[in-house]
């Protein structure tokens, strides 16, 4: 296959990143989840059990393109730097592991708030703490995964700046993309009371990371032989 038709594949898998992601986090879980009120939060999520589970299954076909796209990437990109290409397909499996077994947490919430025959050992108000509990609990493991999901961007622009895959400027900004969310991770553990810390390097990584995906599906790169680096 040519680099053209990967680029195009690498893109659309992005997209759909994007797309699943962004229903999973703004079109569900900020709809459903009200911040400090369990009981608000369990009456949503009962009342919308269908869109709690579509958002669910979001997140896991989410997941599955994230790893799909940084292997396409690696075969795209290894003939420049094997090793550099293969650390941020390893920086992915990382956090897609990251990421898929904290949806366990999620999915936690919804079988506490279940009715199921067990659980009639604990109140109402225990089960409904308990649920937002866990959603708490998948948020911030959804953080840790994103030290990862932060990293594979470093290599991946680095790889596409100086073997001429992507335009300069668009490697840079993939780069900057990468500190971007690796500010949110720190600011979300060591300064949680400050979030207008992350705001800037979000802007940027949401504008770094929407470049390359339309970039890889629109432009692509050029069906040509590439400088190539030493793959050791």
């Amino acid at each position: 296959m040519n680099s053209k038709k990967l680029s195009r594949i690498a893109g659309f898998l992005y997209l759909l990143v994007i797309i699943f992601g962004a229903f999973a986090e703004v079109g569900v879980r900020s709809s459903l989840i009200v911040p400090g009120d369990a009981a608000a939060t369990a009456a949503k999520i009962m009342a919308s059990g269908s869109l709690f589970r579509i958002g669910f299954m979001s997140d896991l076909i989410m997941m599955t393109c994230y790893f799909l796209l940084a292997y396409t990437l690696y075969v795209l990109l290894k003939p420049a730097n094997h090793n550099l290409s293969l650390l941020f397909v390893l920086f992915t499996l990382a956090s897609v592991a990251i990421m898929s077994l904290n949806m366990l947490n999620q999915f936690a919430a919804l079988l506490l708030l279940s009715g199921a025959d067990y659980l009639t050992v604990f109140s109402t108000d225990q089960l409904q703490a308990l649920a937002l509990f866990f959603l708490d609990l998948h948020k911030y493991g959804y953080f840790i995964a994103q030290i990862f999901f932060g990293l594979w961007l470093l290599p991946l622009g680095y790889v596409g700046f100086k073997y001429g895959y992507f335009p300069k400027l668009l490697g840079i900004l993939v780069m900057l993309a990468s500190f971007g969310h690796l500010i949110q991770y720190f600011q979300v553990f060591l300064f949680p009371e400050y979030e207008v810390i992350t705001y800037p390097g979000l802007a940027i990584a949401t504008v770094g990371e929407l470049s390359l995906c339309f970039w890889l599906l629109f432009k692509g790169v050029k069906d040509q032989q590439l400088a190539v680096g030493n793959p050791s």
